[in-house]
């Protein structure tokens, strides 16, 4: 069976694993694209629009982590 290509908020939370009103912050702030559909207004996230996000998110982690090294960091590469 295809994986579903809309998510509801608390699958998006349960995957990111965090608290569904931190997932409905991302989605109202507008860092997180989702729609909104139906009568009551449900808000879904499109599983592509969640997987650009975590990778978003990686490179983000990535440039703080090279913005900002831990002391003695070199010497654990070696």
């Amino acid at each position: 069976m295809a994986a579903e290509r809309f998510l509801q908020l608390t699958d998006v939370a349960e995957i990111l694993n965090i608290s569904s009103s931190q997932t409905y912050a991302l989605v109202r702030s507008g860092e997180l694209p989702a729609i909104k559909i139906g009568g009551r207004g449900q808000w879904r996230v499109e599983r592509s629009a969640l997987e650009d996000y975590i990778q978003r998110c990686y490179a983000e982690t990535r440039a703080f982590v090279n913005a900002h090294p831990l002391p003695g960091a070199e010497l654990a590469e070696d």
